[in-house]
Order: C-alpha cells, then sequence, then structure tokens
C-alpha cells in the first residue's frame, strides 16, 4: 500500500473542506500566493501518484479484446474504483501536509549565479 493511501487510511485528512486562515497560510513563506503555488504543486504530485497506483490496479482487469459483447463488470474493479473516489482529493491532501510543514520548499534566490 502506498504512503499516501497508508495516510489516508488512517484518518488523518478527512474529505471535508473546511475554510482556512489565509494569514496562517501567508505565515509559512511569508507570501500568500507562493504558498498557494506551492500547495498546488504538491497537489499535482499527489494526483499524478494517485493517478498512477489506479491505473496500475486497474490494468491487472484489463482485457484486451475487440468485441463490445464479452464486456462485463468485474466486482473487485468496482471496488477499487470506489475506494479510490472515498478517498480525499489532492489538494486537501496537500494542504494538510503544508499546514504541518511536511513539504519541503525552497527560494531559488536572485543572487544564485552572481
Amino acid at each position: 500500500m502506498s504512503r499516501l493511501r497508508r495516510q489516508v487510511s488512517a484518518g488523518s485528512t478527512a474529505n471535508v473542506v473546511e475554510t482556512k486562515n489565509l494569514t496562517d497560510i501567508k505565515g509559512k513563506t511569508g507570501n500568500l500566493y507562493e504558498s498557494i503555488a506551492i500547495i498546488a504543486k504538491r497537489a499535482n504530485q499527489i494526483n499524478i501518484s494517485l493517478k498512477e497506483e489506479l491505473h496500475n490496479k486497474l490494468e491487472e482487469f484489463a482485457t484486451y479484446t475487440d468485441s463490445l459483447e464479452e464486456i462485463h463488470e468485474n466486482k473487485e474493479q468496482i471496488e477499487i474504483s470506489k475506494a479510490y473516489e472515498k478517498m480525499p482529493n489532492a489538494p486537501l491532501l496537500a494542504t494538510q501536509e503544508f499546514m504541518e510543514d511536511k513539504i519541503y520548499f525552497r527560494k531559488n534566490e536572485d543572487d544564485l549565479f552572481s
């Protein structure tokens, strides 16, 4: 099981959207927009890894036939899909990680090459 699935199954993240204090988010970097950009990049990383994990699991059930008559429902496949639908979405996980200081980020310095 992936680290993200373990984090979700531990119950550390609810699938409920709640308001966040913008000054708390701004306080991490000193700039609200920079904080939101960091959260958005992390949410994209989480989304990509969850999508890859889901596709890998569903690949086991893939049948490579050309006829539409042979399509049937697989209960295990449906259960896997429903489990991923119940997981919190990536921006919620990224925001929680950001607020708990679990995301490493750094600023690019302007004087880097001078």
